[in-house]
């Protein structure tokens, strides 16, 4: 009987891993001199480069591929071209970017991929060999093919090789020509069997997406490999250099020489090697610079055979632990982390080195000390740059089998639904573990990530832990990837979050458990081993909230090593809507099916990569210099560097208060402030503070003396603001109303500045000087007003508790909202009266009761509005009340429309970004300006957002008038000024949807309280002190 296919393809078969791939090893390139290697340029090595543009061709099964297109004679003119690296669904090839969080996108039934349904990528192109190639030992190298591949080279069949973000060697010495064209074909798979390891949060994305390169070693005998660790003594200061060379080929003489900056030689050795043989070089050397995060003080690595010399960059460094701490260097060390995925928003994981470069150029501007590199192993130049600028690296293997928990899960049946949570979790996430993590069969797959990973990158500084691995559960597979990594690297520890008893792992990792959790884990006895939050503060649309409380707790925790902020960028990939708009689109928006939406849209940087709200309150949270409290005369201080004094810093004062701006100078700080030390900072010719006008704040920051590689002299690294002089909230009697009808009296001293009539029983018409207000008597609504002859409200102020849902509400507090019915409720009016008072306004007393349909909770409220010429003071006396009451309240205040024009914006208390009350601390306390377009945060999810906090007054103007509100309580108010409601920004999934319903009016909303942000996408939801209760409540505002 025929079969077809006639043999287990190598892409659906366990079995086959790799075929004729040479063993991993160490990145670098070979060059021909000392000088060449040391420039650390490739054009100068022994390799070429075939990235570039080449003939494609795109089939939806590996069984509908041209069997002889690897033949040097077939025709591929008709072909497509297509860039390498790049994936072949941003180039406008296949069905398209498919984008899931957990599910895997095919059917389960590991290790079997579909036949049918996984499109194959068929690459070629021809390139030559440089003459000085003939009779060296040359190779081809992908470092990265997602998700496998085969290859030919003229004709004759090189090997295969499966592992995405893993690099792969062939030796195709003999097949190569030197007096003509070479053709090269490449057959890339969509999916593979090693696919079920590769189910990682990002988009399905498919082709050559890093770069291919001819390296050509020595033919008789070269370095094969090197392992480089540097041994510091007991006290820290001395060190042993200690380097594991693999030689091939015959005997061979190796030289092994250590350089410092300057390229001077600070240590060398020479021994010869016996065929084929392995030797280990220890070099002394005394009082090395050591290299750290924040001290990135690198040497130079030269190591040479005759005709081969490789260069790179070591520095001197120990991770250790000790009593449960996690340490580098015998110090201290707290991870400011960020979890970064690769993704560009046109190229996906084809990540161009600019573009990479900008990123970490970025990381370190805000503070960032650490990155892991979720959930596969970086482009390699990423850790060249990891080790010049100086980040903690948490080095990831490529693994990752989610979607087995979805299987799992989906199969409990109710009688598991007494199981919540984490405990829910935990208990599917163990039944998934069967599938491959507890497979015996798998163990191979899984060693191999291992290998590769450790094998590629083990001699930068930068990698301090090897992670096995993300959400693959935890079995025998991974303990046989600990005891691999152990066997051989010993230098760093071993990290896996699913190992929840830390029984492979040096150390305990968490994900997104709250400030309680951690604290409770640091201050049991029975805990031996430092615990780091691997993913924490989940950064998605409009957040985090409550990273504070986080980092306190790091660092009153010695045994708490830090966190990594969930995650780095947006995944959003640019595209156009029907209409050509273009758009940063998500799961869902390329017809891929099933998908998990904008879960994808949850970093820190939006999806063009500049920063979101939240990473500038990241920067705050985590800034190295802290201030802790002072007065006019001075500033006390903490250094929250691990390992640096503050000399590289310089201090300067300023004061700032309610419209005004005092210069200051500079602030000496003394030499030598180490690490975790307090200090009092002296501030020169302060003004006293009872001597300033009102309200005022003493501003301190600190920036950088002198250029670094990451940022300018004068960088900006940590700020502070003390309050000097408070605000003192006026008695009624010296109000602005009061002060406004003494004034007019004693101008008009037999008119009453506020006088009132009433039309027809339906309209009461206020009039003063300046003003004219009128009241719908029928709906106890402020229907218009008119200042000069010009109108400045468009619509009633109606009191309102809710906002535009959050990704963080959304889930959490949001689901409450909805369901019952917070976003539907109306001001139904029961009474009105009015009165003229005896100093000389009118007040007006509405009775009414906001609630929603269906339910029968309200809000009763008495709204009291006290006219005078100069304005209305709004004060209302809120009651909820009811069964069905929502446990929360999104905010309180007032929302309303000002006519067209009103564009510009005034306000004195924090800016100039948006804050909310767990996420402002990043916003200054000033006296700042904008438009109402500039204002917006333009969420590439519509969702709430733009809040202003902690703010004094607020002051809307157009060409031809103005409306100013004051918060008269000590904690002052909120507001947010834009040109969409909350029903159009909830209605909205990206931004082009908005822009048909923009107002010309604006709306403004006038809130005492908000409710805080959290992390409850996913994560602790907003903490109860941040909480805004659905409680008994007074709000008062003055509009003038």
């Amino acid at each position: 009987m025929n079969t077809f296919p006639s043999s287990t393809p190598d892409w659906s078969n366990l079995k086959v891993l790799r075929k004729n791939t040479l063993p991993p090893r160490a990145y670098c390139f070979p060059f021909r001199s000392e000088e060449d290697a040391l420039s650390f340029d490739l054009s100068k090595s022994s390799s070429v480069c075939l990235s570039g543009t080449w003939k494609f061709r795109l089939d939806s099964s590996p069984l509908q591929a041209p069997d002889v297109f690897s033949n040097s004679g077939y025709d591929t003119s008709s072909w497509d071209d297509i860039q390498v690296p790049g994936m072949w669904q941003l180039q406008g090839f296949g069905k398209g970017p498919h984008y899931t969080n957990t599910p895997y996108p095919f059917p389960v039934d590991p290790p079997h991929v579909p036949f049918d349904a996984n499109e194959t990528g068929s690459y070629v192109r021809t390139f030559t060999v440089p003459s000085s190639f003939r009779g060296m030992h040359v190779r081809i190298r992908f470092e990265g093919v997602d998700s496998s591949f085969h290859v030919w080279i003229n004709d004759k069949e090189v090997g295969y090789s499966q592992g995405s973000r893993n690099p792969s060697e062939f030796d195709i010495s003999t097949l190569l020509r030197y007096d003509g064209q070479n053709t090269i074909a490449i057959r890339v798979y969509q999916f593979c069997d090693g696919s079920y390891l590769e189910d990682q949060d990002q988009w399905w994305l498919s082709g050559i997406f890093r770069d291919v390169f001819i390296i050509a070693f020595p033919g008789p005998a070269r370095i094969e490999d090197f392992q480089v660790q540097t041994l510091l003594d007991d006290n820290f200061a001395d060190a042993t250099l200690s380097v594991k060379v693999e030689t091939a080929g015959e005997p061979v003489p190796v030289t092994v020489k250590l350089l410092d900056v300057s390229n001077t030689a600070v240590a060398e050795s020479a021994k010869t090697f016996n065929t084929g043989s392995s030797k280990s070089f220890s070099l002394s050397v005394v009082s090395p610079r050591k290299w750290t995060a924040e001290t990135p003080h690198l040497y130079n690595l030269v190591l040479s055979v005759p005709n081969q010399t490789i260069a790179i960059k070591v520095g001197f460094r120990s991770v250790s632990m000790r009593d449960g701490v996690f340490l580098v260097n015998g110090q201290p060390v707290k991870l400011r982390g960020v979890n970064r995925h690769e993704h560009h928003p046109r190229y996906g994981r084809a990540v161009p080195y600019e573009f990479m470069r900008a990123d970490l150029l970025l990381m370190k501007k805000h503070n960032i000390n650490a990155i892991r590199t979720c959930h596969q192993p970086n482009d390699p130049r990423m850790y060249d740059l990891a080790d010049q600028l100086g980040f903690w690296i948490i080095d990831e293997a490529d693994l990752e089998c989610h979607g087995f928990a979805d299987v799992e899960e989906a199969k409990l049946g109710p009688e598991f639904d007494h199981l919540k949570g984490k405990e829910r979790q935990n208990y599917f996430y163990d039944l998934a573990a069967r599938w491959t993590t507890d497979n015996p069969e798998w163990e191979d797959a899984y060693v191999d990530r291992a290998r590769q990973l450790v094998s590629r990158d083990k001699n930068h500084p930068c990698v301090v832990f090897w992670s096995m691995g993300n959400e693959a559960f935890f079995g025998r597979n991974f303990e046989a990837m600990s005891s691999w990594i152990k066997e051989h690297d010993s230098t760093r520890l071993v990290h896996y979050e699913a190992d929840r008893q830390a029984k492979t792992t040096d150390i305990m990792s968490q994900m997104y458990s709250s400030v309680e959790i951690i604290t409770n884990y640091a201050e049991d006895p029975s805990s031996i081993k430092p615990l780091v939050l691997c993913e924490y503060i989940h950064a998605m649309g409009n957040g985090p909230g409550a990273i504070k409380e986080y980092i306190d707790a790091f660092y009153k925790y010695p045994r708490l090593m830090g966190g990594f902020l969930w995650e780095w960028a947006n995944h959003g990939l640019l595209t156009t809507n029907e209409k050509g708009k273009e758009y940063y689109g998500y799961g869902g928006d390329f017809g891929d099916v099933p998908n998990d939406g904008n879960f994808v849209m949850d970093g820190a940087l939006f999806s063009d990569h500049t920063p979101t709200p939240g990473l500038i309150e990241y920067k705050k949270a985590i800034e190295p210099v802290q201030v802790l409290g002072g007065s006019e005369k001075r500033v006390d201080i903490i250094n929250r560097y691990d390992f640096l004094s503050l000399d590289h810093l310089k201090c300067e004062w300023h004061i700032v208060g309610d419209d005004f701006t005092i210069v200051g100078g500079d602030v000496v700080i003394p030499s030598g402030i180490q690490p975790g030390q307090i200090i009092s900072l002296v501030i020169d010719n302060a003004p006293a503070a009872h001597s300033l006008p009102g309200e005022a704040y003493l501003s301190v920051t600190f920036v950088t003396r002198e250029d670094t590689p990451w940022a300018l002299a004068g960088h900006e690294v940590a700020n502070g603001q003390i309050l000097i002089k408070p605000f003192v909230p006026q008695p009624g009697g010296n109000s602005y109303i009061r002060t406004s009808y003494h004034k007019l009296k004693s101008l008009v001293p037999h008119t009453r500045p506020v006088q009132f009539t009433v039309n027809d029983n339906r309209v009461l018409v206020i009039f003063s000087k300046t003003s004219r207000w009128t009241f719908d008597i029928t709906q106890g609504l402020l229907a218009s007003w008119r200042k000069n002859e010009n109108d400045v409200i468009a619509s009633p102020p109606i009191m309102d508790f809710y906002r535009a849902l959050t990704d963080n509400d959304r889930p959490q507090d949001g689901v409450n909202w909805i369901g019952k019915r917070l976003h539907q409720t109306k001001s139904h009016f029961q009474s009105i009266s009015w009165e003229a008072t005896t100093d000389g306004g009118v007040r007006v007393v509405v009775q009414a009761r906001i609630a929603p349909p269906v339910f029968e909770w309200s809000v009763n409220t008495t709204t009291t509005y006290t006219f005078a010429d100069g304005g209305v003071k709004i004060q209302v006396d809120g009651k909820p009340q009811g069964a069905n009451l929502p446990k929360t309240f999104a905010r309180i205040g007032l929302t309303m429309q000002l006519p067209e024009g009103f564009d510009q914006v005034k306000w004195f208390g924090r800016g100039p970004g948006e804050g909310y009350k767990d996420k402002k601390l990043s916003q200054k306390f000033g006296t700042w300006s904008a438009s109402v377009d500039d204002l917006f945060t333009d969420y590439e999810y519509p969702q709430e957002g733009s809040n202003r906090t902690d703010v004094r007054w607020v002051s809307l103007s157009s060409e031809k008038t103005n409306l100013k509100a004051r918060f008269v309580t000590k904690e002052g108010g909120n507001f947010c000024v834009t040109h969409y409601t909350n029903e159009v920004l909830d209605a909205a999934q990206h931004p082009y949807e908005l822009e048909p319903y923009r107002l010309k009016e604006v709306v403004v909303r006038l809130d005492s309280d908000h409710h805080g942000l959290g992390t409850g996408s996913c994560g602790p939801k907003t903490l109860d002190k941040y909480a805004l209760k659905a409680e008994e409540f007074k709000y008062e505002v003055w509009l003038e």
